[in-house]
């Protein structure tokens, strides 16, 4: 399952001591043993070959490609089954939809699991139950009702599988610069699905019909499952007994530390802004009259932007420098949709949407902020609940900006963005600062 995407935490000086297991035999034991020294550029840091020399995370890594194929492909794939089934674009769109909504449901509600169970447990069943829906979607008699609620069910399990899987890095990685390096990884390939897995999607729909495409990825599901289980290490469960609380009262417990609050928020902030342009870039498209190809390049533009940001930050820029960025590039993320205003045409509508992409850098330095911040038995929940909150707001950033977009032109409603979500980022700033979670 893929990260969710990022417009986009006191931060060690030095990376923490990685872990990692030595053979695959080792997958069996209850921690995993020390890796060698990472590697690290002239300067002293380490670069991101330095989180692919520890063999546990190139598991993860692999696993994480082959269950981001599956869910791009699958979500595709669904969704010309069900307009082929019904022919109404509602239901079409509303398969998009249901792969955001139910994120707040998992979040909130089985967010304790990934700190109550062993975590390598949670990630092989939640890829079992993701390959197991999509199994159901292929059988021929499954009614398009049964199809809606078989993708809500994987979009419940997503938040638990993402949350869990980020506060396992911390324990493969440790807490300092491997740990932010290798959430950057995972975010950069997260992006680049946006950029490549629904062209792959295209083309596999012109070879096999959607059932097919569907089935193809059960297989790609039961892979990751596959490499979680031998090349992960066997880890207890961070909280047990009276440590585990469970439902909304954990919720509650992860939210009312302030400091917690505040990061999640400055998680939560950018996201619910930076989707806009991207919601009404066909409909900006057709107010300014280009053809579909401007129209991809309004599309590719946030997410290039964003990946170039992230490869900048983690291979050029030192852990200090990256906390350092963090506040001035999260307020100004979304200040050259300002840009829009004028009702540019696709240069400079393009060239604004790759600074705001690029200004992402600032979610390495955060990630450390966030890691160093929450209890480790907390870690998995407070995680979880981040990443359904993210995935939250850009389904309400989404929606919003179609109703905006039925009163107002598209350029007026993406600058609008640009300025009240400036001013909604500074708020959250400051309570950031307030909360002395920038502090080392």
């Amino acid at each position: 399952m893929p990260d969710p995407a990022s417009p986009v935490t006191s931060l060690p000086d030095a990376a923490s001591p990685v872990t990692s297991l030595p053979d695959a035999a080792s997958s069996a034991t209850s921690l995993p043993a020390a890796a060698p020294e990472p590697l690290a550029d002239p300067a002293g840091r380490p670069g991101y070959r330095a989180v692919f020399r520890v063999r546990e995370f190139r598991f993860v890594f692999v696993a994480h490609l082959f269950s981001l194929l599956g869910v791009v492909v699958s979500e595709l794939a669904l969704t010309v089954l069900v307009y082929d089934l019904t022919r109404s674009p509602l239901l079409s769109s509303l398969t998009f939809a249901l792969g955001f909504l139910p994120y707040l449901l998992g979040g909130t509600l089985l967010a304790g699991l990934a700190d109550r169970l062993p975590p390598r447990r949670i990630l092989v069943v939640c890829d079992l139950v993701c390959s197991a829906c999509v199994a159901a979607m292929v059988v021929p008699a499954t009614p398009v009702a049964v199809l809606l609620v078989l993708r809500c069910a994987i979009a419940v399990v997503s938040p638990v599988f993402n949350g869990t899987r980020m506060a396992t890095l911390a324990d493969i990685l440790g807490e300092g610069d491997l740990f932010v390096l290798g959430r950057s990884l995972l975010r950069i390939v997260s992006q680049s699905a946006l950029l490549t897995g629904f062209a792959v999607g295209g083309v596999l729909l012109t070879v096999v019909p959607p059932r097919g495409a569907l089935a193809v990825t059960t297989v790609t599901f039961l892979v990751s499952a596959l490499l979680l289980r031998l090349g992960t290490a066997r880890r207890p469960a961070r909280a047990a007994g009276n440590a585990a609380v469970s439902g909304l009262s954990g919720t509650w417990a992860v939210l009312r530390n302030r400091r917690v609050r505040a990061l999640m928020l400055m998680f939560w902030v950018p996201p619910l802004f930076a989707v806009v342009p991207e919601a009404l870039a066909a409909p900006y498209a057709d107010e300014i009259g280009v053809s579909t190809a401007a129209l991809g390049l309004l599309m590719c533009a946030l997410p290039v932007g964003t990946i170039a940001g992230e490869l900048f930050a983690g291979s050029f820029l030192g852990t200090a420098t990256r906390s350092r960025i963090v506040l001035p590039l999260a307020v100004t993320g979304v200040l050259p949709y300002l840009l829009y205003a004028p009702e540019p045409g696709v240069a400079l509508a393009v060239a604004a949407l790759f600074l705001a992409g690029a200004t992402g850098a600032y979610t390495l330095g955060l990630d450390a902020w966030f890691v160093a911040a929450v209890p480790e038995e907390q870690r998995g929940r407070a995680m979880t609940l981040m990443t359904a909150g993210m995935m939250t707001v850009q389904g309400i950033g989404m929606a919003g900006a179609g109703i905006a977009a039925e009163f107002a032109p598209v350029h007026t409603v993406v600058a609008g963005t640009g300025a009240v979500g400036t001013l909604c980022l500074l708020a959250a700033a400051a309570e950031l600062r307030a909360s002395g979670a920038t502090e080392k």
